[in-house]
C-alpha cells in the first residue's frame, strides 16, 4: 500500500452547490498531511474523513479567491480548541497574510500556538518546503489574480536490507546506515562485497503536482514533466471555451493537452463549474486527448 496518497475534500468551483465543495486537499505522506487550499467546508472533510488534525503542520494556498480560502479562519480556530501548541505554518502569496492577520487579531488573539507565514513570489518556479519526506516547490499559474500551483516531490527512501545476505557476511549493526545509503561493504579479510548483494532498491519516488485555478499555460509543461499524478482544474467543457477565457480557466480539453505535452501518467480533473449537473462530458472530453483522466470527487482517496 502506498504511503503517498491524495485526499480530495473539496473539487467544486466559487458558487456553492450540494453537489460539490469549494477547493481543498489533504497530501499525505509518511504520516504526514499537507494541505492545498482550505475552502468552506475543509474541517468538516477531514473529520468525514478520519484525517487528524494533529498530523497537520503546513497549509498551502495558492490564491485570494474565497472559494480557495474562507475556510482557513474556522480550521485556524478549531485547531486552538483542540490544544494544539506547535506551529501552524501557511504558505502562499502575499495577499493570504494580509487577508487572515486581521481576523486572527479579532477572533484568535489566544491561540495556544503559533501561526506563521511564508509568503510565496506566485510569479516564479521555486523550492518553498523541503523536509526529510518531499520536496515543495511552486508553480506559476495563469489567472486573474496573482496565482500558483504546487508540486510535491517525494523523497526518495533509502535502499531495503537483505537481511540473509547482511546476516552471511556478517554485516555489524554500526554499518548499516552507510549500506542503505549505498556503501559496499568490506569484510575483515578485505574482501568488497557490492552494495547490490546486500540490499534491494527502495520504490521510485512518486511526485504530485495541483494546478488550480489557471488558463491554458502550456508554459507549466517543463516543470511538471512526467509526473505521476497531475491534478489541473477543468472548469468548462469545450462548448464554454468564450467563459473560460473570459474567466481564466480552462477547459477539460485544455487539462487533458497540458497532460499530454507533459506525459505525465495520470491525470485528475476538478474546479468543476456549478453550471454542471453532469460532468461525463467533461471527462470524455479530456479523455479523448488523454485516456489516463479520472473525475476528481469529495471523500476519494488516490494513491500516488
Amino acid at each position: 500500500m502506498s504511503d503517498f496518497k491524495i485526499h480530495i475534500l473539496g473539487c467544486g468551483s466559487a458558487l456553492p452547490t450540494t453537489r460539490h465543495l469549494p477547493s481543498s486537499q489533504i497530501v499525505e505522506l509518511r504520516d504526514k498531511l499537507y494541505m492545498i487550499d482550505c475552502g468552506e467546508g475543509a474541517q468538516l472533510q477531514m473529520r468525514r474523513m478520519s484525517l487528524r488534525f494533529s498530523r497537520l503542520n503546513h497549509i498551502f494556498i495558492s490564491h485570494l479567491h474565497g472559494d480557495h480560502c474562507f475556510g482557513l479562519p474556522g480550521l485556524i480556530s478549531t485547531l486552538g480548541m483542540l490544544g494544539r501548541t506547535g506551529s501552524l505554518t501557511i504558505h502562499g502569496p502575499k495577499e493570504v497574510k494580509d487577508y487572515l492577520q486581521p481576523i486572527l487579531d479579532q477572533f484568535a488573539a489566544n491561540l495556544p500556538y503559533k501561526v506563521c507565514f511564508q509568503e510565496i513570489n506566485p510569479f516564479k518556479h521555486a523550492l518553498v518546503l523541503e523536509d526529510k519526506s518531499l520536496r515543495v516547490y511552486s508553480i506559476p499559474l495563469k489567472h486573474r489574480i496573482p496565482c500558483c500551483g504546487y508540486l510535491f516531490a517525494e523523497k526518495q527512501k533509502e535502499a531495503h536490507i537483505i537481511r540473509e545476505m547482511t546476516d552471511f557476511y556478517r554485516v555489524p549493526v554500526s554499518q548499516m546506515k552507510n549500506i542503505k545509503a549505498g556503501a559496499d561493504f568490506t569484510t575483515p579479510d578485505g574482501t568488497v562485497v557490492p552494495n547490490k548483494r546486500l540490499t534491494r532498491p527502495a520504490e521510485p519516488a512518486k511526485t504530485y503536482a495541483y494546478c488550480s485555478d489557471t488558463a491554458f499555460a502550456p508554459e507549466i509543461v517543463p516543470l511538471i514533466k512526467e509526473i505521476d499524478l497531475l491534478y489541473h482544474e477543468a472548469t468548462f467543457c469545450e462548448e464554454d471555451s468564450a467563459r473560460s477565457r473570459e474567466t481564466n480557466h480552462s477547459t477539460a480539453r485544455q487539462a487533458a493537452e497540458i497532460a499530454r505535452q507533459a506525459e505525465v501518467k495520470c491525470l485528475m480533473i476538478g474546479h468543476f463549474s456549478a453550471r454542471y449537473n453532469n460532468l461525463s462530458p467533461l471527462l470524455n472530453e479530456a479523455q479523448e486527448i488523454f485516456p489516463t483522466t479520472f473525475l476528481a470527487n469529495e471523500g476519494m482517496v488516490i494513491e500516488v
